[in-house]
């Protein structure tokens, strides 16, 4: 049975596990407002998910 001679550093561990490509967030347009808008989350411009109201808007004042 091989057995290793000695112990295997972290950094060579983790090595095996650096070869990938950050991607961009998928990008929808919601159906409430038509902004674009990360797929599967709240939308930040109206608050709709699914087509309900999931977060209130409160309108900012100046």
């Amino acid at each position: 049975m091989a057995v290793p001679k000695s112990k295997q550093s972290k950094s060579r561990t983790n090595k095996r596990f650096a070869n990938y490509k950050a991607t961009a967030a998928t990008l929808v347009e919601c159906p409430h407002c038509h902004e674009l808008a990360q797929a599967h989350t709240v939308c930040k411009n109206c608050g709709y998910y699914d087509g309900k109201e999931v977060v209130t808007q409160t309108e900012e004042s100046k």
